[in-house]
């Protein structure tokens, strides 16, 4: 028996790591697109007379993969529920290296003419196909191989990639932004893309290494993989979907807002550094690796629900004192606004997230529940954030109390949701274990 634990425990070890690996990889490609967009993307891809037109443009493909990531939250996660998490993963995270290191290769509007902003787009679409099939599988090795007690903690420790992934992409484009600005906008944006290749090779070697988890091969062992996973999901689980959609809300606003729109918010009307915005956001990035574990073990006692709601409500109550503080020009005090509600509040909601919406649902819809959930309600919560925080502003003639205003909305949404969630879906043992017992009455009939 020691010596199952002692096996049991190295390969749930490993499965975290190449997880997380995964994860940071997949964040890392996606999140420098957004970092990019705004401050490079409007002026070589989309130029305009009106800067506003060109960072709204460059801002709506970043939209896009948004849009495309519930696509491939459902392709991976029918596959996934039907064939395997493991085989989705290892998809995935080609489709994202190919999409990401291409970009870095693609000529300009100056170049290419109108062939550049729709290829430009095709490739952000690739990269939201393949970070929606991505989380789930990523997220759910974790939480369906550790112990139940356990499962906000080691579910919370993939969650580490988006903070790991956001620290290296805004890392690169502040150490690239260090470059003269006419070779940083010739070139040096392009470093950033192109090396993710090496860190594609480095998470395809680890992640071919894990197996499939234990409640999958439950789920095929009871027979009760599903024909349309989807089709089960939406039949059982309305409600769950629902507040699912609900909770997430903050997640991608207040993301959003303090780690792309800020930048440029910063930078544009407080006329701090771009450099020094970014790592502003890099630091509070590296605050998040730590904090979201803590929280991720801290759901584990209180409930993910609860924890979730406690989240919630404080970042409803930063928002305003947040803003506040940028707008003093104060280095000190800016890097106060970003790094304790960013770094450390933001946590407590996203570190319990991807065991919270894996608790929704059962083994045998669980990848497309919680693909679905998270990418579907990302089109609003996440993709047109920065959209609104852009329009936002122009209106209140670049005064942010507006956007603070939305973000305590946001919040409040996800709070009330959140409070709203009943006890956790059943377990894939739990359902092999009523199809034995159903089994085993058969022959009596």
């Amino acid at each position: 028996m020691a010596g199952q634990a002692g096996a049991s425990s190295r390969e749930l070890r490993r499965v975290v790591g190449a997880s997380v690996i995964g994860a940071t990889i997949e964040w890392y490609d996606f999140f420098l697109y957004g970092i990019v967009a705004g401050i490079v993307f409007n002026k070589l891809y989309f130029p305009a007379d009106d800067p506003v037109i060109s960072i709204l443009l460059a801002y709506t493909t970043f939209a896009i993969g948004f849009v495309a990531r519930p696509v491939g939250g459902l392709i991976f996660g029918h596959f996934g529920d039907k064939l395997g998490r493991k085989s989705m993963l290892i998809i995935t995270l080609m489709i994202m290296g190919v999409a990401t290191v291409a970009i870095g290769l693609l000529p300009t509007y100056a170049q290419i003419g109108i062939a550049a902003p729709i290829l430009l787009l095709i490739l952000r679409i690739a990269q939201g196909i393949g970070i929606g099939g991505e989380w789930g599988g990523a997220v759910l090795m974790a939480y369906e191989y550790a112990p139940e007690n356990k499962r906000g903690f080691f579910a919370s420790i993939p969650q580490i990639g988006l903070a790991l992934g956001l620290c290296l992409a805004s890392g690169v484009t502040a150490i690239v932004s260090m470059l003269p600005e006419e070779q940083f906008m010739s070139w040096g944006w392009r470093v950033g893309f192109i090396g993710s290749i090496i860190l594609v090779f480095v998470g395809m070697y680890i992640r071919l290494k894990v197996h499939e988890t234990p409640e999958f091969e439950q789920v095929k062992a009871a027979n009760k993989a599903q024909a349309i996973p989807f089709v089960t999901m939406i039949k059982e689980y309305p409600r769950n979907i629902l507040l699912g959609m609900g909770v997430r809300y903050i997640d991608g606003v207040f993301f959003n807002v303090f780690a792309v729109f800020s930048i440029v918010y910063l930078a544009n009307y407080v006329k701090v550094p771009r450099t020094t915005a970014l790592w502003l956001v890099t630091l509070a990035a590296f605050v998040m690796v730590f904090t979201i574990p803590m929280f991720g073990k801290l759901s584990d006692k209180w409930g993910r629900p609860r924890t979730y709601a406690i989240g919630s409500l404080l970042l409803a109550l930063v928002a305003f004192p947040a803003f506040w503080l940028f707008s003093t020009g104060s280095l000190p005090l800016i890097a106060l606004g970003i790094v304790v509600p960013f770094g450390v509040l933001y946590a407590m909601c996203y570190g319990p997230e991807a065991a919270l919406f894996s608790d929704l649902f059962d083994a045998r819809v669980r990848y497309t529940g919680i693909s679905f959930v998270y990418q579907f309600s990302g089109i609003f919560a996440s993709g047109i954030t920065p959209i609104i925080a852009t329009y936002l502003l122009a209106r209140g003639d670049g005064q942010p109390w507006q956007v603070a205003g939305y973000v305590v909305f946001a919040a409040l949404v996800s709070m009330l949701s959140a409070m709203a969630i009943k006890a956790p879906a059943p377990r894939a043992s739990d359902i092999a274990q009523r199809s034995s017992a159903e089994a085993a009455r058969q022959p009596a009939q």
